[in-house]
């Protein structure tokens, strides 16, 4: 193995735990206090991004469902041929775009205002679409990403996961959730024979 690639490896390890560091800087607790109590009350949640960022957006939608508060990825193709029927009325959709304008998601948008159902936005850009139609607008801070032409989508992921876990752990506070309602959807794998124990 080269000595450089050793150092990139090493190297992203810092890149990725400086940035976690800085987003706190920009962590917007007004902002962030309305996205919880948005999702903390919708019956359904949907989910959407293009990219690495919509394969986060999978990822938020699972851990939604852990906590029993149902929710769905709703892929930007779907979206615009039926999928977002899947939301009503006071739901909400959750959007992550680093940009803030992907052009994939600006006619899921519309249709999410002319149903009424909530927007949370997670976005770096605070001056795109996204973010000024938004009911509520987290920012995702990126220092740069791991590789050395700062082109893949490797911390701007991190940072995306940072801020949906960052919402789980309080929507679980939020909503009281506890330990013995994720026993009994989590039967599997060892956390599921840990919390069933435990139960017992």
């Amino acid at each position: 193995m080269k000595t450089e690639s050793m150092m990139a490896a090493k190297g992203a390890y810092d890149i990725e735990a400086a940035c976690i560091t800085e987003m706190k800087e920009y962590f917007d607790e007004e902002q962030f206090a309305k996205a919880v109590e948005l999702l903390a009350k919708a019956e359904r949640i949907g989910t959407t991004g293009c990219g690495h960022s919509g394969i986060i957006c999978q990822h938020l939608a699972h851990l939604l469902c852990c906590i029993e508060r149902p929710a769905r990825f709703i892929s930007p193709a779907e979206a615009v041929h039926g999928a977002t029927g899947f939301l009503q009325k006071g739901d909400v959709m959750v959007f992550a775009s680093r940009g803030g304008k992907t052009k994939e998601l600006l006619p899921i948008l519309d249709i999410c205002k002319a149903k009424g159902v909530s927007v949370i936005s997670v976005t770096e850009n605070m001056k795109s679409p996204l973010a000024l139609a938004a009911d509520a607008v987290l920012k995702q801070h990126v220092n740069r990403e791991t590789d050395k032409y700062n082109a893949q989508g490797t911390t701007s992921t991190t940072a995306l996961c940072m801020i949906f876990h960052a919402l789980q752990a309080a929507l679980i506070e939020e909503t009281g959730y506890q330990a013995e309602q994720f026993a009994l959807i989590h039967p599997g794998g060892a956390v599921g024979e840990r919390l069933n124990h435990k139960a017992l």
